[in-house]
């Protein structure tokens, strides 16, 4: 079975719609429509704009913009002196 648009009614009595993988599962479903024909005007316009669509992956982004934190104990040792040792006689 091949990946399919399935038109539906929701709780407020809408149509929407879920495009479903081969193995039934939701790939992804569509906003509430006042009618029919504008929900398949939804499905039409995914067909045909998806194929090339770009992937944005904006985790990447918000990774980078986080600077890396130093560990604590480069922390508690920056700025000060090491202690000399006792010599005992």
């Amino acid at each position: 079975m091949a990946a399919k648009f399935v038109v539906y009614f929701d709780r407020s009595k809408k149509f929407r719609f879920r495009l479903l993988a081969s193995n039934g599962g939701i790939i992804a479903s569509g906003e509430a429509y006042e009618s029919k024909a504008a929900c398949l005007n939804g499905i039409k316009s995914i067909q045909k704009n998806a194929p090339g669509a770009a992937v944005v992956d904006e985790t990447v982004k918000k990774e980078e913009k986080t600077p890396a934190k130093k560990p604590a104990a480069k922390k508690a040792a920056a700025g000060k002196t090491p202690k000399k040792p006792l010599l005992k006689k």
